[in-house]
């Protein structure tokens, strides 16, 4: 049985900095997923997720548990790679929302992501995952931490500091622009075949 993240933070805060270990083998796939969905790079990703751990371990002492700590890892990582975009863009604050919703919310029903089209499951795979990777920063980060950290709508807001609607909003243009664009590759794939 594994150590939950509280006993392993409550082991490195009295003094087994060496369990700090523990808790990065643990979170970092995921936190390496989703640096390298904002930052395109997976030098800069690495780079930048060296640099949240170290960030993350400076401020043990003060995270109060107000949020689980995978969400407050998240922030930090998140922050950490917009910080490193705007380094590379020239800019020293970036911010990654473009539009702020302030209309009405819209509420994203549960639809399939993908077409209903058969084709092989390891040639489908890999064109969603090609498709993911081509999503703009701001759908694509969002896009991973709903699916891939299977985040809550209310943890996204927490860890991108972006409304609820705002974060509803990038979700479902994420879900429109891969459904679009994986059925374009599967007409083009099917046309090919014929």
């Amino acid at each position: 049985m594994s150590d939950t993240d509280r006993e392993i933070i409550q082991r490195v805060l009295d003094g087994d900095v060496r369990s700090f270990g523990f808790l990065v083998d643990k979170h970092k796939a995921k936190a390496m997923t989703l640096a390298i969905r904002i930052l395109k790079n997976r030098e800069d990703a690495e780079e930048a997720l060296q640099d949240a751990f170290v960030r993350v371990f400076r401020g043990l002492s003060s995270f109060e548990w107000k949020s689980s700590f995978s969400t407050w890892l998240y922030r930090i990582v998140y922050n950490t790679c917009a910080t490193a975009v705007g380094k590379r863009n020239g800019k020293h604050n970036l911010s990654l929302d473009i539009v702020d919703e302030d209309g009405p919310r819209i509420e994203i029903v549960s639809d399939e992501l993908l077409p209903d089209m058969r084709l092989e499951s390891d040639e489908f795979s890999k064109i969603v995952y090609e498709e993911v990777e081509k999503l703009p920063v701001v759908y694509g980060s969002t896009f991973t931490l709903f699916t891939i950290q299977d985040m809550s709508y209310e943890e996204i807001v927490q860890v991108t500091g972006l409304p609820l609607g705002t974060v509803k909003a990038r979700l479902f243009r994420a879900r429109t622009m891969l459904r679009e664009a994986i059925v374009k590759r599967m007409d083009y794939s099917l046309a090919i075949k014929e």
